[in-house]
C-alpha cells in the first residue's frame, strides 16, 4: 500500500512526504493522499458492487430491449503485445454485451507471434470483429488511427486492449442517446459521452478507485483527463475534428477530448461505471511514473486547448502525477472592487484589509467598506485614519437595518470596478497571487462566479465548493477536512466547476450582477450566495473553485451563528422561500456531484446495506 501510495507523489516529494509522516502520523498522511487513492475503503466499495451487480432477469431484459435510435457503435482497440489473458477477456468483455449492435476494430502493431493469430482466432468466428495487422508499430496515436479507419459506425469508443467494459455498458450508452427532450419529442442525440469508471486489479476480481465523475466541467478537465475511460464521441464529429496527433503520443486521448468537446453541441455524462481500467504492473493505472512522457505531452495538449480557444494562460505541471494548474492572463489588469460589509469589528476588518495591502501581488483595487449601523467611536476613527491613508479605500454608509444582500447590492453601487469581489471582514489573504488568480478566470467570457478555498483558523478547510442538495438546499462537501487533504478526485486542490461558492469570497463581473439584479433582499442573511449562483448559471454562467485562491476565514465572528428561536426561525423561514424558487433544480441533483452519493449521507461516500 506505501509503495501504491508513494507512486503517485513526485520523487522530489517523498522526503516531504516522509517528514509529515515523521511530525503527524500516517494517518494525516494517509489524509492528504486520500484524494489521489480516490475511494479509501475499496473493502467497502467492494461491497457496493456486489449489492449494484445486474441479474440475469436484467440482462435479458436488456438483450430484448428495441431502441427507436439503434447506431452502430464502433470500439478502437489498438493492440502490441497484449497478454493473452487479458487480450482474451477484453475481447469477452465486448461480445457480452447486452446491446448487439457494435464492432470492435482492432489495429494489431505487435511484434511477437502470439497475439495476431489469437485475434484472427476470435475475426473468424465473430463478423463483428474487424483487424488489420500493421506493417510497423506506428506508435499509439498511429496505431489507434488505424483502428479508427476501420471503423464504419455512427459512434466511436476509446478501449484500452487490457481493460474491460461491464455486460451492460453499451446498453447505458445508446439509453442516454435515446433520451427524449423536456417536451417529450426525441432529442438530437448527443454527440460526445462519458461514463464513470473504476480499476481492477491484475485477475480482474477485485474492485478499487472508483471514479464518481462530475457531469461536463471544462475546469476540472483543464487540470486533467478526468474524463479518460469510457469515451464515445459521433463519428461525423470525429471527420470534422481529425484521428489521433502523434505529437501527443501518451496523451493523445486527451488531446483528443479536447478537441471533441471544444466542438460538441452536447456532452453526455453516464454516471454509471461501466469501465474498468485494469491495473498491472506495465499500465499507467498501476505504475503512473512509468510514463513520465505522458504527463508532458498532457501539458502540450492543455496549451494547444487554451491557444485554440483563444485564452492566454500559463500551464505548470503541479506536484501530482499528470495534474496541472492553469493561471490565466488578466489582460490590462482591471480594477477590482472588494465590496466589504462592517460593524464595527475593526480589529478584523483591519486584519482583512492589511493582508491583501501588504501580500496581495495584485495591485489595481479598491475597498468599498458599506458602513452598516457601527456603534463603536473607534470605529469612525478608523475609517477615517483608512481613508486618510489610501485613496482606494471607501467607506459608504447603509442607514438601514441588517440586509446582507441589500447591503452588497448597495456597495457595489458606490463601487467603480468592472469586477467585484464580496468579501467577509472575518477573512485574511494567505496566497500572494488569489486576486491575479480569480480574476483571470472570472475575466473569461464563459464564466460568471469565482469562489476561493478558505480555511478556518486551525487550518481544516472551512469552503471548497458546495452541493445542491443536502438539507434540502446545499452544504459545503470539504468542511472541516485537513489544509493538506486532496479531497475527493482531487476536487479540494485543484479548480473545478461546482454549482454554488459561498459569499464570503466571491468574485462576479459587474455585468454579470447587474444581469440578473444582483443578490436577491428577500434573502436576509442565508442562501444569499446559493441563489445568486443559481441565477448566474441560469444565465449560462459558469461557477469556478479556484483552488489556489486561499484565504482563512475566522467564519460568523462578526454576525454569529443561527443560535437563538428568533434566528432560527428566519433561517427555516429563507429556506422554504429559496426552495419555493429552487426546488426543482435542487431536486434534479447536483451535476457537478454525482448520482452514486447520497445527499443524505457524508459528502462523497458510499452508502452499502
Amino acid at each position: 500500500m506505501i509503495r501504491r501510495i508513494l507512486g503517485l507523489i513526485k520523487i522530489r516529494n517523498i522526503k516531504k512526504s516522509i517528514q509529515i509522516i515523521r511530525t503527524y502520523g500516517f494517518r494525516t498522511f494517509f489524509s492528504k493522499v486520500r484524494g489521489v487513492l480516490k475511494y479509501k475503503g475499496d473493502y467497502k466499495y467492494n461491497v457496493w458492487c456486489k449489492e449494484h451487480a445486474l441479474t440475469e432477469e436484467e440482462l435479458a431484459k436488456q438483450r430484448a430491449m428495441k431502441f427507436s435510435y439503434e447506431p452502430k457503435i464502433s470500439i478502437l482497440v489498438p493492440t502490441f503485445n497484449t497478454p493473452e489473458k487479458f487480450l482474451r477477456e477484453m475481447i469477452a468483455s465486448v461480445q457480452a454485451q447486452t446491446y448487439a449492435n457494435w464492432e470492435l476494430c482492432i489495429a494489431d502493431g505487435s511484434t511477437d507471434d502470439t497475439t495476431f493469430p489469437l485475434l484472427k482466432e476470435y475475426k473468424d468466428k465473430d463478423s463483428r470483429i474487424v483487424l488489420t495487422k500493421l506493417d510497423k508499430n506506428y506508435g499509439i496515436s498511429g496505431n489507434t488511427n488505424k483502428a479508427l479507419a476501420l471503423a464504419t459506425g455512427d459512434y466511436v469508443a476509446l478501449f484500452d486492449h487490457d481493460d474491460l467494459l461491464t455486460e451492460d455498458c453499451l446498453y447505458h450508452v445508446v439509453l442516454a442517446l435515446n433520451e427524449k427532450a423536456e417536451d417529450g419529442t426525441t432529442k438530437e442525440p448527443y454527440e460526445v459521452l462519458y461514463t464513470d469508471e473504476d480499476r481492477v486489479n491484475a485477475s480482474g476480481k477485485k474492485h478499487m478507485d472508483p471514479f464518481f465523475k462530475p457531469d461536463f466541467s471544462i475546469d476540472f478537465l483543464r487540470t486533467h483527463n478526468y474524463i479518460t475511460h469510457f469515451f464515445i464521441v459521433k463519428k461525423t464529429l470525429v471527420d470534422k475534428v481529425g484521428g489521433f496527433d502523434e505529437a501527443y503520443d501518451g496523451a493523445q486521448d486527451y488531446d483528443f477530448i479536447f478537441r471533441c468537446v471544444e466542438q460538441a453541441k452536447d456532452i453526455k455524462h453516464i454516471p454509471r461505471i461501466v469501465y474498468h481500467w485494469r491495473a498491472h504492473k506495465n499500465s499507467t493505472a498501476g505504475k503512473p511514473e512509468s510514463k513520465m512522457y505522458a504527463f508532458e505531452a498532457g501539458k502540450k495538449a492543455l496549451e494547444a486547448h487554451l491557444k485554440r480557444q483563444g485564452l492566454k494562460a500559463t500551464v505548470a505541471h503541479t506536484d501530482m502525477w499528470g495534474i496541472y494548474d492553469v493561471k490565466y492572463d488578466t489582460g490590462d489588469n482591471p480594477l477590482i472592487s472588494i465590496i466589504i460589509p462592517n460593524k464595527d469589528h475593526t480589529d478584523d476588518l483591519d486584519k482583512c484589509v492589511q493582508s491583501i495591502y501588504k501580500r496581495s501581488a495584485y495591485r489595481n483595487f479598491e475597498f468599498v467598506v458599506v458602513e452598516n449601523n457601527s456603534e463603536k467611536d473607534e470605529t469612525f476613527q478608523y475609517y477615517k485614519k483608512m481613508e486618510e491613508a489610501h485613496d482606494n479605500f471607501h467607506v459608504v454608509y447603509w442607514k438601514e437595518g441588517f440586509n446582507y444582500s441589500a447591503i452588497n447590492n448597495f456597495g457595489v453601487a458606490n463601487a467603480k470596478g468592472d469586477y467585484l469581489l464580496l468579501l467577509n471582514n472575518d477573512t485574511e489573504l494567505i496566497a500572494e497571487d488569489a486576486l491575479e488568480r480569480m480574476l483571470g478566470i472570472c475575466m473569461r467570457d464563459d464564466v460568471g462566479i469565482v469562489g476561493a478555498k478558505l480555511y478556518f483558523g486551525d487550518d481544516t478547510i472551512q469552503h471548497a465548493g458546495v452541493v445542491l442538495g443536502f438539507g434540502g438546499f446545499a452544504g459545503h462537501v470539504f468542511s472541516g477536512y485537513p489544509r493538506s487533504d486532496y479531497g475527493y478526485m482531487l476536487r479540494a486542490v485543484v479548480n473545478s466547476n461546482f454549482s454554488v461558492v459561498t459569499a464570503a469570497c466571491l468574485m462576479t463581473k459587474r455585468s454579470v450582477y447587474e444581469s440578473v439584479g444582483g443578490l436577491t433582499e428577500d434573502f436576509v442573511v442565508a442562501l444569499n450566495d446559493v441563489d445568486y449562483c443559481l441565477k448566474v448559471r441560469r444565465e449560462g454562467k459558469l461557477v469556478v473553485l479556484c483552488a489556489q485562491a486561499e484565504w482563512y476565514h475566522y467564519e460568523s465572528k462578526s454576525r454569529g451563528y443561527e443560535d437563538t428561536p428568533e434566528k432560527k426561525r428566519r433561517f427555516d423561514g429563507e429556506v422554504a422561500h429559496f426552495r419555493s424558487i429552487w426546488a426543482e433544480v435542487v431536486d434534479a441533483g447536483d451535476p457537478y456531484y454525482n448520482p452514486n452519493f447520497s445527499v443524505e449521507a457524508e459528502p462523497f461516500k458510499l452508502v452499502v446495506k
